[in-house]
């Protein structure tokens, strides 16, 4: 499948990099990344990259606007997601042909030309192995781009999935000039309002006797803290890690354009995928996620997550 990939990406003109809606670093990473690698080895060919933005990681660059017509004859590379609901801009239907590059525990139901490898704990990851493997030269803000994905992808080298490999994977890059104070400085440093509001949130979650915590945002969250819905979901479930009486924890935030819950789960040792899945998410072994329904539907995740640790 790799020998495919890289004979498309020879063969079009017109190559248009999506990933997955509402963006982590690793989805921006690995998108910005191989666009500039491809921008690079390839200056006479179209390279665009599309989807929505998030302002916590505006700081890595913009997107480019293009029209549908554009897609005619394109071949386009989506990347760090395979499931349809989740992909960012959904033009990607009018390419001519598609190719997803993957790390998740999820089935595509877009194509079958896909590249995926659950092993790897940032897609970023697998995307600079590929790129290395083919003879690819990879500039310095490609690398400061995939570096990024892997740094937060595997919580500065902290979460389980981590390997040997990541650690050499993400050397390498910095080798070939990956700015690593760019990405730490824009990442891992607040202002004092986020600050005061990551305390906030740390005082309210709640916890089961089996251990879980859990924390429930609906609309009133929003109108306390004026911030944007990837700040309240993914970026509020860390308040509730690293505590040594909660092996699993869970942040619900209702998404109010789209009206339903999305629930982001993280464990520190059991697998957690199964029940992602049962609701209709998926991700990895250990942090995962799902859209959900109802506050009701949110109770019966809490609850499974209590059996299996019960069990």
């Amino acid at each position: 499948m790799k020998e495919l990939l890289f004979k498309k990406i020879k063969e079009y003109d017109t190559i248009i990099l999506h990933r997955h809606s509402r963006p982590d670093l690793d989805a921006l990473g690995s998108q910005r990344g191989l666009a500039l690698v491809l921008r690079n080895a390839y200056p006479n060919k179209k390279i665009y990259m599309v989807g929505d933005m998030s302002a916590r990681y505006a700081f890595l660059g913009s997107m480019d606007e293009i029209s549908d017509e554009v897609y005619q004859n394109a071949f386009v590379i989506i990347t760090d997601v395979a499931v349809s609901h989740m992909v960012s801009d959904n033009r990607y239907k009018l390419a001519k042909d598609v190719f997803i590059i993957d790390h998740h525990k999820n089935a595509s139901d877009i194509t079958e030309n896909i590249i995926c490898n659950p092993s790897k704990i940032a897609v970023c990851e697998l995307i600079t192995e590929l790129l290395l493997e083919e003879g690819y030269t990879i500039p310095k803000d490609a690398a400061t781009a995939l570096f990024g994905g892997i740094v937060t992808d595997s919580g500065r080298f902290q979460y389980g999935e981590t390997s040997g490999n990541t650690l050499r994977v993400a050397g390498k890059l910095l080798d070939l000039g990956a700015d690593k104070e760019f990405i730490y400085k824009n990442i891992y440093t607040e202002t004092l309002a986020e600050r005061q509001m990551k305390n906030w949130f740390g005082t309210q979650f709640k916890t089961t006797k089996e251990g879980v915590a859990y924390l429930k945002n609906g609309k009133e969250v929003f109108e306390k803290f004026n911030v944007d819905f990837f700040n309240i979901s993914r970026g509020m479930v860390g308040v509730m890690a690293g505590i040594l009486e909660i092996p699993i924890w869970c942040n619900f935030t209702l998404d109010m354009e789209n009206d339903v819950i999305i629930g982001e789960f993280r464990s520190r040792e059991l697998s957690i995928v199964d029940i992602a899945k049962k609701y209709g998410g998926g991700g990895h072994d250990l942090a995962c996620g799902a859209t959900l329904h109802s506050w009701e539907e949110v109770d019966l995740v809490i609850e499974d997550f209590n059996q299996l640790l019960r069990g």
